[in-house]
Formats: C-alpha cells, sequence, structure tokens
C-alpha cells in the first residue's frame, strides 16, 4: 500500500534502530509469494543505507543469512540478485557468510556470488577457490545461454589479489582460451536482442561485417577498436582478454618458459622460431604461453595500425590513443619475456614515434614507446637518443600545464632515473624543462620530484639547480605569462616597440628588452655558463604575480627541495664547489622573488645549510674572507636577513681559527674583529629616542660572543672586547633602549656580556673554552647557533661571580 510508506531520512542520518526495522520490513519482502518493483526499491535504499557512510552498519545475522538465499535462488529475478550482492559486498568483511561457489554452473551467478567472496578481503582461501571454480568452468564447453564474459572480470579480479591460486596447468588452460579470443573472434556484428513484444519478428536482418573507426569495412580480425552496432558473445570476450591481458601476462607470461623439448631447440636461433610460428599451423603446436605472447603480439601490431586511420567520433579518438598506449606497453612486456621479439617490435615503434610525435594529442603514447627503448635499444642497436630528445625537449616546453600527463612524465623519470642517469646525459641536461612541471603542479608532484632530485644532481649541475630551485615561482609567474601570450589573437603577438617600456607583463613577454630573459628562464636544457644575474629585473617585473595562489603554492615547496639540495650535494662536494655554494648563497640572498613568507623560509634553510656547509669545509671562513667580510659588514643583513645573518657571524668565531685552517693568520683575525666591532658598535650605541632602532637579541649576543672568541685567539684584542662588554649595562638600561627591547631580551643580553667578560679575566682559560682541538669541538663542547657558549663558560662565570647579574660600573 503506497500511501501506508513512510518515507526514510537521509541515508547518513538513519540510527541503528530504524535500519533494524526497515531491514525486517525488506525481510518480509523478500519473504514474500512475489519480488516486485516494492522489493526492488526497498533493497536499492538498503543499499545506499549501508553504503553511504564510512562506518560499518550492522544487519541481523538471519537477514545477512537470507540474502544470501535470495542471491542464490533460481527464481529470483536477476535484479534482485544484484541488489543482494552489492549490499552483502558493502557489508564485507561477514562473519555470517555462508556463500560457496563450488556448485554453482550459472556463470552469471557465480559472478555475484564470487564478487562477495572476493570482498571479504585478501583471504587467500576463498580467492583460491573462487580461481579455480572459474578456471573449472572455463576449461570445459559451457551450455547454451552461459557466457565466460561474465567471469573474466573476476578472474582479473583474482589474479590481481593472488595470483599464486592459479596452478600451472590452469594458467595454461586460460591463456590457451585468450590466445583464441584475441584473434579469432567474429568479424561480423552481433544481432539485436529480441524484446519479446507480441510484434517482434522473429525473421532478422542478417548481421554486416564489423567496420574500422573510420567507417571502413575491417579485412583484418576483430580487436577492441572495431566497430560494430551490436557485438557477439566471443567479441565481447575480444575485448575483456584484452583488458586483462597486461596483467596476466606480468604474472604468468615469465613462468613455465621452458619446454620439456626446449633443450632439442636450444642451437636454434629464436628470432628464426619466432619467424617460423608466424603461420596459424605452427602457432597451434607452440606451447600455450608462448602461443599467448604471439598472438597478443599480433594484436598489439593491429591496434597500432588502426590507431593511423581517422576516426567518425571523438571518443573513438580518444579509444584509439588509449589503445595505442596499452599496446606499446604490452609489447614492451613481450619483448622482456621473449627476446626474439625485439627486433620486428623495434622497427615497428621507430616508424611510430615517427608518425605520432609531431602531434601533441598523442604525447602519453611517447613515454611508453621511449619506455621499451629504455630496456631494448641496447639489444636492438638502435640509437634511440632522438627519441630521449625530443621527449625531454619538446613534451615538457608545451604540455607542462597537462595535470595528468606531468604526473605520468615524472612518474616515468622518476622509474627510469637510474637507466637514464647510466644510459643517457639528456636526462640530466633537460632538468630546466623537468622543473617545469613541478612549477605548474607543485602540491601534486613535490613527493615526486623529492625522489627524483638527487639523481639530477652532480657537480656539473648542482650551481644551476641551487639557481633554479630559488627561482623556481618566478618560473611559474613566467610560464603563466607563456599560456597568457599564447593564448593571444595572432595580431595581438606581434614584437613590442623597443622604444617604450612594457606597461604589463604580457607586453614584456614579447618587448626585446625582457625578451632574453624569458628565455633563459623557460629554458629546455642546461645553460651553465650563462649568468643568472640577468634574470633581476625580470625578478622585479614579475613582482605582480607574487600573491598568484599558483605562485604561492610553488613558493611553498622550495624549503624542502632546497634542504633536500644540500643533503644531497653534501654527499659529492668538494672545496671548490662548497666555497662557490657559499658565494652564491650570500649573494642571492640578495635576490630572490619578492614573497615575505618564501624569503624568510629560504633564508632559514640557507642560515642552517650554511652551518653544514663550513663543518664539511671550514677552510672556507679563510678562503672566502672577502666575501664574508663583505656581507658581515653590511649593518641592513642585520635586519632584512638576521637568520643568515647570525649564522655567518658564527661560523667566523667557530671556524677562524688555525686550528681548523693552519692559513689563519692574527692579521685576519684583527681583520674580522675590526669589522664585526664596529657592527656591534653601530646596532648598540644609543641614539635619540625616535631613532633608536630594533635589532635581534640573538644578533647581539653572537656578535659579543664571537668578537671574544677571536680575542681569545688574538689576546691583544682582549682590552677592547672587555671594555665593549663592561659598557652593555649602561646600553640595556637606556631608556631609549628599554623602549623597544623587552625585558626578558635585555636581561640575556646582560647576563652574556657578563660571562664573556669574566672569561676574558682568564685569557688562557678562554682560549681552551673558545679553542678547543678539533675531536674535542665536535663532542663534550659541541655548540650550537642558538647557543654561542658551551657549558664550560657558564662554570667558569659561578667560580667567578656567585650573582653572574653583579656587574661592576
Amino acid at each position: 500500500r503506497p500511501g501506508s510508506r513512510r518515507p526514510l531520512p537521509p541515508a547518513r542520518e538513519i540510527q541503528e534502530e530504524e535500519l533494524r526495522r526497515f531491514a525486517s520490513r525488506v525481510a518480509a519482502l523478500l519473504q514474500g509469494p512475489e519480488l516486485g518493483p516494492e522489493a526492488v526499491d526497498c533493497l536499492q535504499r538498503l543499499h545506499l543505507t549501508v553504503a553511504a557512510t564510512k562506518y560499518p552498519r550492522k544487519l541481523d545475522g538471519k537477514f545477512v543469512e537470507l540474502l544470501q538465499t535470495v542471491l542464490c535462488s533460481s527464481k529470483c529475478p536477476e535484479q534482485i540478485q544484484v541488489l543482494c550482492a552489492a549490499i552483502l559486498r558493502e557489508m564485507s568483511p561477514c562473519n555470517d557468510l555462508i556463500l560457496s561457489c563450488d556448485e554453482i554452473q550459472d556463470t552469471k551467478l557465480l559472478s555475484l556470488v564470487s564478487s562477495v567472496l572476493l570482498a571479504q578481503g585478501n583471504k587467500k582461501a576463498e580467492v583460491c577457490a573462487v580461481g579455480q571454480r572459474i578456471v573449472k568452468i572455463l576449461e570445459r564447453r559451457l551450455p547454451e545461454g552461459q557466457s565466460a564474459q561474465y567471469l573474466l572480470p573476476v578472474l582479473s579480479n583474482v589474479i590481481s589479489l593472488s595470483p599464486e591460486s592459479l596452478t600451472e596447468e590452469q594458467t595454461n588452460v586460460v591463456s590457451r582460451k585468450m590466445a583464441d579470443w584475441l584473434r579469432y573472434a567474429s568479424i561480423q556484428q552481433g544481432v539485436a536482442q529480441p524484446s519479446g513484444g507480441f510484434f517482434s519478428n522473429p525473421r532478422t536482418r542478417q548481421p554486416g561485417p564489423v567496420t574500422e573507426v573510420d567507417g571502413a569495412i575491417a579485412t583484418d580480425f576483430f580487436t577492441v577498436l572495431s566497430v560494430g552496432q551490436y557485438y557477439t558473445q566471443d567479441q565481447w570476450l575480444n575485448v575483456q582478454a584484452f583488458s586483462m591481458l597486461r596483467n596476466w601476462l606480468l604474472s604468468y607470461g615469465g613462468k613455465g618458459l621452458k619446454t620439456p623439448n626446449s633443450d632439442d631447440k636450444s642451437g636454434m636461433d629464436r628470432s628464426v622460431m619466432s619467424m617460423v610460428s608466424t603461420t596459424s599451423t605452427s602457432s597451434r603446436l607452440l606451447p600455450p604461453k608462448e602461443r599467448l605472447r604471439e598472438k597478443a603480439f599480433e594484436y598489439c601490431q593491429r591496434l597500432i595500425e588502426q590507431s593511423n586511420r581517422r576516426p567518425l567520433k571523438k571518443d573513438d579518438g580518444d579509444l584509439q590513443k588509449a589503445c595505442l598506449i596499452e599496446a606499446v606497453t604490452i609489447m614492451d612486456i613481450i619483448c622482456k619475456q621473449d627476446s626474439s621479439y625485439v627486433y620486428r617490435a623495434a622497427s615497428f615503434l621507430k616508424i611510430l614515434h615517427s608518425r605520432i610525435c609531431g602531434d601533441a594529442t598523442y604525447a602519453r603514447a611517447l613515454l611508453p614507446i621511449a619506455q621499451f627503448f629504455l630496456n631494448h635499444s641496447k639489444m636492438a642497436a638502435v640509437d634511440s637518443d632522438a627519441i630521449y630528445k625530443h621527449l625531454f625537449t619538446d613534451i615538457p616546453a608545451q604540455l607542462f600545464h597537462n595535470p595528468s600527463l606531468a604526473f605520468e612524465f615524472v612518474q616515468f623519470c622518476k622509474d627510469n632515473s637510474q637507466l637514464f642517469t647510466e644510459t643517457s646525459s639528456i636526462f640530466r641536461q633537460s632538468f630546466p624543462n623537468l622543473f617545469k612541471f613541478l612549477a605548474w603542479n607543485s602540491p601534486p608532484l613535490i613527493s615526486e620530484f623529492v625522489d627524483l632530485l638527487p639523481f639530477l644532481l652532480d657537480a656539473g649541475t648542482a650551481i644551476e639547480i641551487f639557481h633554479l630551485l630559488l627561482d623556481l615561482p618566478c618560473l611559474t609567474a613566467a610560464l603563466d605569462i607563456q599560456l597568457r601570450s599564447t593564448a593571444l589573437p595572432t595580431s595581438e603577438r606581434a614584437a613590442s616597440d623597443p622604444a617604450v617600456k612594457p606597461a604589463t607583463c604580457l607586453e614584456a613577454f614579447r618587448h626585446p628588452l625582457y625578451k632574453s630573459m624569458f628565455q633563459y628562464l623557460l629554458r629546455t636544457k642546461s645553460a651553465p655558463e650563462d649568468a643568472p644575474e640577468r634574470l633581476i629585473p625580470l625578478r622585479q617585473l614579475l613582482g605582480s604575480l607574487a600573491s598568484s595562489p599558483r605562485v604561492v603554492q610553488c613558493a611553498e615547496t622550495v624549503p624542502v627541495l632546497l634542504e633536500l639540495f644540500f643533503r644531497v650535494v653534501a654527499e659529492f662536494a668538494d672545496g671548490p664547489l662548497i666555497n662557490q655554494l657559499v658565494v652564491l648563497l650570500l649573494q642571492r640572498s640578495d635576490q630572490l622573488y619578492e614573497i615575505p613568507a618564501f624569503k624568510d623560509d629560504v633564508y632559514r634553510v640557507l642560515s642552517s645549510q650554511l652551518v653544514m656547509l663550513c663543518k664539511l669545509h671550514p677552510a672556507l671562513i679563510v678562503e672566502l674572507s672577502k666575501e664574508i667580510l663583505e656581507f658581515s659588514g653590511t649593518v641592513s643583513n642585520i635586519q632584512n636577513k638576521e637568520a643568515i645573518f647570525t649564522h655567518v657571524v658564527w661560523a667566523i668565531g667557530e671556524y677562524m681559527s688555525v686550528s681548523y685552517d693552519k692559513r689563519c693568520t692574527v692579521e685576519q683575525i684583527n681583520r674580522f674583529f675590526e669589522t664585526l666591532e664596529a657592527m656591534l658598535f653601530e646596532i648598540t650605541q644609543l641614539r635619540p629616542l625616535a631613532s633608536t632602532s630594533s635589532y635581534a637579541p640573538r644578533a647581539i649576543s653572537v656578535l659579543m660572543a664571537t668578537l671574544t672568541k677571536l680575542a681569545a685567539r688574538s689576546q691583544d684584542l682582549i682590552p677592547r672586547v672587555s671594555m665593549f662588554l663592561s659598557k652593555m649595562r649602561t646600553f640595556v638600561q637606556s631608556p631609549a633602549v628599554t623602549s623597544v627591547y623587552c625585558e626578558e631580551d635585555l636581561e640575556e643580553i646582560l647576563i652574556r656580556a657578563t660571562e664573556l667578560m669574566n672569561l676574558l679575566k682568564m685569557p688562557s682559560v678562554a682560549q681552551f673554552v673558545f679553542t678547543p682541538p678539533v675531536d674535542v669541538a665536535s663532542t663534550r663542547f659541541q655548540r650550537e647557533v642558538n647557543d654561542s657558549l658551551p657549558f664550560a663558560l657558564r662554570i667558569v662565570t659561578h667560580l667567578l661571580e656567585p650573582a653572574p647579574g653583579c656587574m661592576p660600573g
């Protein structure tokens, strides 16, 4: 009675008690004399209810048993069976399951029951039982009205879950069947199924032949690209066999390749055997797996030939491309399992590559072609550099904005990075192009580039990649401009007037003044000889795009890659390369894309990595004294780049010592001392209240500590440092200073000054504390950047002055 049915609330809001009552109502319908539309409707709603939540729903054990009984009933309508199976799958894993596929003969029912059994989790026994039963039915002739097409999807699921569940004999049975399904499907179209109405005519028109995608009548065997209005059962099996072919070959194609008579043929060239086996007579005599490989190879060849036809429908064109990718991938697998196919495949795929390489819509198909030549070019004695060069030069430059292609391309590089670095220099030379994928698709590709970056880095690429990482957000902005420029009508793409300054980024893209800068940033291959300084005006120009969401997202990935960059470089860098990186680190800190959060993150990473580089090569403080003095003697660096400045000053105090470099002289120590003394004086001198600037307390503390360290190594400087430190009480108590610093910071500065001054009262102890032997410095007296004094310093202070805050006036 439709009027008496109370509507259910939304599926996710149904409570357990209401679900139990509804299940009881469904049970009553399923036990009734006739399973009609109301039963179908209730089962659909029940399925939605159990499926529309991530939490498992509980159904009564007797009701679950009833669903299984209805599912297996021969009198039950098919729609009801499908819904029962769907509900049981959603309830998986289910403890009340009594289903078994052992005695089922009907292929449709076996497919439904198997789907429930396989949904119970990867239970080996159930998966094995399903696989055994399906193969048993496939190996004999099916009764009229039964079809294997319902079983192949289940079999595909079985081999994905547990390929070892089939025996060698069973895989041979299926391989034999698949070879026939692939090669010998009917080339006549199927007939429409009669509707069964009173006026249905039993005499139907004779079906015509299948056609190709361009409408021509097919003259060769049926494939997934053959077109018909209706399809026969064996044609459906052909399509299904191809869809599971790759997985089947990977699971079973390489096993049991030797036959009892294989030793007798060992002296015969395998390529000759392959040629002999192309006739259908000899093909029948091949072992099942070898015969399947042969038929699969022929099938893939035919698909590649069919992909050259111009489709009448767009959907058929998309299918052509998908089938082309699958066909090349399967050919590659076949050649791995049987090298006698390599020569035929290589020449065939060379021709295919020359045909499609100029068509951007076939870009995804170039990846499996390149994969094939990576795997087999050596055996085929084919020079495949032209294929790799086109792939790495043209595709990223033109299609960096295609997200699915970007992921597949980078994944391809990641999977083959070892092969590429061993066989071709094109891979490393093309890193500027590869980074376009990351610049445009930053969040999805960051993990792939974390894996890929170490393979791109070596002594020859490190410097250029360092620049490229720092300019990555700028590259994103440039790619945005490039895309927008390409989308402009041809009439608007004319070169700008050199005499007129461009008003927008789009105009600058075509302006002679900026054109070479854009070309350098958007280059397709490594150009180590070019000077990155030329990009300074371009960074300023592209500042208008700094707030673009895509640019900001890209900027957020840079710190992660920078840290990885330095970790990898540390494994192979020598002294000259480390020196070069430190100089660039200091220079590039002034040349970053204007995104405040980005600059802060980069400064944080660069400062921590500077410490690592100094530990690897302490002599750089002496070797780069000119550059380091220039950087540490610039007051603006304290405010704008405090993190880097503080770490540079710490490194001076730590490594400007004869313990680390015998070339260190008193004159050099004095020169660094005078520079840093001037810096500390500049930031601590008292000024009128309105003009007092606030500097990071950490920078003041590290400057004091470094001056003390230098004085301990050149003891003529001790009086100057002691006098300076003694004036720090006046500094911290000045009203002009207390107005801009918090009390805790001033107290910490005063305590630090007191500790240092007390230590200098014992010059020999100070020298030991600040210049311990190198092996000791790395263990007990290890000093960190954020704590510039070791524990020994505090002990000395405690001995000399029980109340460290009391400084003589």
